[in-house]
Formats: structure tokens, C-alpha cells, sequence
């Protein structure tokens, strides 16, 4: 199984008004990119919400090496 890669997608319409929204970065994670466009586009945030994958887990797998007695 292939995890999306995490995107960014930054709209600017005619008007100038700039949207963007996060894919494929999970949970509270998406929350960190707010700040680093505000920085590069010295904006501000007018509003905000939530996509799907703030909802969402990371699948993580586990391994573990075990010694087995044999009968």
C-alpha cells in the first residue's frame, strides 16, 4: 500500500484572492502549513476548515523480531 504524497494546492483568482488546501497530510499536521503561507504570501488567514484527511490515521505498520521455542 503506496501513502499519498502529502501536496499542497494554492489557488489565486483573478481577483487575487489566494485559497489553498492540504492533501494526503494527516491529523493536526495540515495546522503547521497555515503558518509557513502566511509567512510567504504575508497574509493572513481569513478563515479555515478542516479537509477529509485531518479526520484520518496513519496506517503504521509494526514488526516485531520474536525468538520461538521449538517443540
Amino acid at each position: 500500500m503506496t501513502a499519498e504524497q502529502p501536496r499542497l494546492v494554492v489557488t489565486v483568482s483573478s481577483e487575487g484572492v489566494v485559497s489553498a488546501e492540504t492533501r494526503g497530510i494527516l491529523g493536526d499536521r495540515c495546522l503547521d502549513y497555515v503558518a509557513v503561507l502566511e509567512d510567504l504570501l504575508a497574509a493572513r488567514t481569513v478563515s479555515s476548515a478542516y479537509t477529509a484527511d485531518h479526520a484520518r490515521t496513519e496506517d503504521v505498520v509494526r514488526q516485531e523480531d520474536r525468538d520461538v521455542d521449538r517443540a
